[in-house]
């Protein structure tokens, strides 16, 4: 399996390495990234936060003074704060998920680590994590960073996302295989 190695480009890959070069400068790069992963989960689990970003109505201000009060909460260091601020102040939140993950992308293209996003109908356990982790990273030759989802719709098994390959072993892909296999020997 090859890795997505394409440096991030565009709007948010510029912001994306404008932090990354401020966080390695400020020796926290490991800081600023799970800062950023807390972000992400915010976003993904929150349809008001994703209305908020994507939706200029709200105007700079008052966007800047709920980014603001979710960055308190969230405890997220200065570096973190300022940066989501200025892309606040620069009407340029609509693209922050993007730029989340483009400093992530890049931080792990930087060190030669590779993410594999695993979607299983449940939660792994620490063995299976360990036991997925140990076979991907014979796999792909080099450090895997695995990022969990679960989607209860697959049945069983698991789907697992590394770059641009996709290997689906999901009961629910398996049934379906099998349905068109029968349809087809009628």
């Amino acid at each position: 399996m090859a890795a997505d190695t394409r440096p991030v480009s565009g709007l948010a890959g510029r912001y994306a390495l404008a932090l990354l070069e401020l966080a390695d400068d400020k020796k926290k790069l490991d800081t600023v990234a799970e800062d950023l992963r807390g972000l992400k989960a915010l976003i993904d689990d929150s349809e008001e936060l994703r209305r908020l970003l994507r939706n200029p109505l709200f105007g700079r201000g008052r966007q800047a003074k709920a980014v603001s009060a979710i960055l308190d909460k969230a405890g997220v260091d200065d570096v973190t704060r300022n940066f989501c601020l200025v892309v606040t102040r620069n009407g340029r939140l609509f693209a922050l998920p993007e730029m989340i993950e483009g400093y992530l992308q890049e931080l792990a293209r930087r060190r030669g680590e590779v993410t594999a996003v695993v979607t299983s109908a449940g939660e792994l356990s620490d063995q299976q994590r360990l036991q997925l982790e140990k076979a991907l990273k014979t796999s792909v030759g080099g450090k895997v960073n695995i990022e969990s989802r679960v989607d209860p719709a697959i049945i069983g098994g698991m789907v697992v996302r590394v770059g641009s390959r996709m290997i689906d072993n999901s009961l629910r892909s398996k049934l379906n295989r099998l349905q068109h296999a029968m349809k087809g020997a009628g």
